[in-house]
């Protein structure tokens, strides 16, 4: 009895592993899903403020990341003009506000938020086209100047924006 349980063991696990063996599953970790037979350049024009209140270095840094990110995660060559997929936009609201209070009736927490907005073309395929706002913010508290938060602050939410818009444009999450 002991043998034939040892037996059909070995068999029940020798059909595991070859059952596993012939299944395969493929994963792109970049998380871009494009056709690179149709879709080959991408054209990302630097977005300018448009926003009333304004950090000066907040443009070169979205501009340099959002170019970064379709560079080291896609295949496409960036051009300068007729690319398969355009990106253009322009940041449109850099504001804080408060976010919490505290029990003296004091603002505990202020929210940092960027807001950008984008027209996505994709010339191979228009029924992608979009025109949409993408919005991060970020908290930090009171007890601590803008000035010292915030080119880490701005740095996190430009990082956010730009994955919301790889998401959106070449994703198809």
């Amino acid at each position: 009895m002991k043998h034939l349980r040892a037996y059909l063991y070995i068999i029940g696990l020798t059909l595991m592993v070859a059952v596993m063996a012939a299944c395969s599953v493929s994963y792109k970790f970049n998380g871009a899903s494009i056709d690179y037979t149709k879709t080959k350049t991408i054209q990302i024009a630097d977005f300018p403020i448009r926003s009333s209140y304004v950090w000066g270095p907040m443009g070169p840094m979205f501009n340099n990341e959002i170019k970064d990110k379709f560079a080291s995660n896609t295949q496409l060559v960036q051009v300068s003009r007729n690319g398969d997929l355009k990106i253009e936009g322009e940041i449109t609201q850099y504001s804080q506000r408060n976010k919490s209070v505290s029990a003296e009736g004091y603002s505990a927490q202020t929210e940092l938020s960027i807001t950008v907005n984008v027209r996505f073309t994709n010339t191979k395929n228009h029924a992608e086209d979009f025109e949409k706002q993408f919005t991060s913010a970020k908290t930090y508290d009171t007890t601590q100047s803008l000035a010292s938060v915030q080119e880490e602050l701005v740095t996190q939410i430009i990082k956010d924006l730009v994955d919301q818009i790889f998401n959106a444009t070449v994703a198809n999450w």
